[in-house]
Parts: structure tokens; sequence; C-alpha cells
């Protein structure tokens, strides 16, 4: 399955399916084609539910987002 990190802290997030996986590289802005790190903020969130993400995943990163403006995540 893959992970998803937080770049700045190297913190672990979770854990999410590949079609999660596959929700978030069609939503987000890939700068090329190997592109495994995004930019995530509260518009962002909004942006993934307002597009039809799972709960889950948008529990998982509002969580790994807390208070903090905004995170960098990666997968692996």
């Amino acid at each position: 399955m893959p992970k998803l990190k937080r770049i700045d802290t190297d913190e672990e997030i979770g854990e999410i399916t590949d079609k999660q996986l596959d929700f978030l590289v069609d939503q987000l802005e890939e700068e090329h084609d190997e592109d495994q790190d995004y930019f995530v903020d509260k518009d962002t969130l909004e942006l993934l539910s307002d597009n039809g993400a799972d709960p889950e995943l948008l529990a998982l990163l509002e969580k790994a987002l807390g208070d903090d403006d905004s995170m960098d995540i990666a997968w692996e």
C-alpha cells in the first residue's frame, strides 16, 4: 500500500489505498511525470472534498495538516 509522509517533518501520515493515491495524483499538480510530492493547504483540502475525495483520505490529510497553514507531502 502507498504511504504518505510530510516532507517538512519527515513524519509518516499513513497508508492509503491505490484508489486514494490515484485520486490524489489526478487532482493535484505535478511538476513532471515522476513527481511524487504535493503542496497541501486548507484550500487544497476543500478542493479535494468538492471533487469527491474519500472521507478517510480527507481526514488523514486534515489531521496531518493540523494547525499549520500548509504542508508538502510525498508518497512512496
